[in-house]
């Protein structure tokens, strides 16, 4: 199988995972907490995913300028996201390369699963390369590269160790359950919920499915396991320009906000 990967990381089936990357990042106590306490993400929900997938496109695709833009943006977001170790927390910080490896590996582990329920499995030169390229969504930020595992065998003993016993916590759920049961979001948003909650359950391991609070059963996953399906015959039909309609319009949009700011040439 040969596919160029820029055609695969530009899919807007994508969208399909965000559920489960979030609750995953969110399950860490570190991510969690800290969202818990300093995100607006339940308050703007789809401001703060397009906020990410934007920094996700621009370090992908970028240009220089689109890059330090995004990186201006995000770090800016993570100053006050820190708080002290004192008796009642271990404390957290936006910061820690720990939690920054944490978040590029669920958004990695993420594109994978869904790229090969859609296209099938990936050969080993394009793994590879994808591979490296979701290594720079952290070094990006402060994430140092020989933090991330040297290969994707490295990778999956890392991401199964962090998988063990990964729980998560009263706050984390909190704000997981306010994102997938949203009360005050757009009515277009909270009407795709119930599907985009369906996807994010069959995508997660049971105990992160269980802590969360998303029902499951073997009428669930059979109808998981025939949705995928269909998505994978009728999804690699569209035109491109479809498929890739979301990339192109955050990478529009943040060309405009760089020439509204003087940051480049119009």
């Amino acid at each position: 199988m040969v596919r160029e990967l820029a055609d695969l990381n530009a899919e807007v089936i994508l969208l399909a995972g965000a559920g489960r990357a979030i609750l995953l990042q969110l399950a860490d106590p570190g991510v969690g907490r800290g969202v818990a306490e300093h995100s607006t993400f339940t308050d703007r929900p789809i401001n703060r995913l397009k906020g990410t997938l934007t920094y996700v496109y621009a370090v992908t695709y970028g240009t220089d300028e689109q890059v330090k833009e995004v990186r201006r943006r995000v770090n800016r977001a993570h100053v006050p996201v820190r708080r002290d170790a004192d008796h009642e927390t271990p404390g957290y910080n936006a910061y820690d390369p720990e939690l920054q490896l944490w978040v590029t590996a669920t958004l990695y582990d993420t594109a994978l699963v869904i790229i090969e329920k859609i296209y099938g499995p990936l050969d080993d030169e394009s793994a590879d390369a994808m591979y490296r390229d979701y290594a720079k969504l952290g070094t990006a930020l402060q994430l140092p590269p020989d933090m991330w595992p040297k290969d994707r065998e490295a990778f999956g003993r890392y991401y199964d160790a962090r998988m063990a016993g990964l729980r998560a916590s009263d706050a984390a759920i909190r704000v997981g359950r306010g994102l997938l049961y949203p009360r005050h979001a757009e009515l277009w948003y909270r009407a795709i919920m119930p599907f985009a909650r369906f996807l994010t359950a069959g995508l997660l391991p049971d105990q992160l499915r269980n802590d969360f609070g998303l029902p499951w059963s073997g009428r669930h996953e059979r109808r998981f396991h025939r949705t995928m399906k269909a998505l994978a015959v009728a999804y690699p039909k569209l035109p491109q320009r479809l498929r890739h309609w979301f990339k192109n319009y955050c990478l529009s949009e943040l060309d405009t906000f760089s020439r509204r700011a003087g940051r480049v040439s119009a």
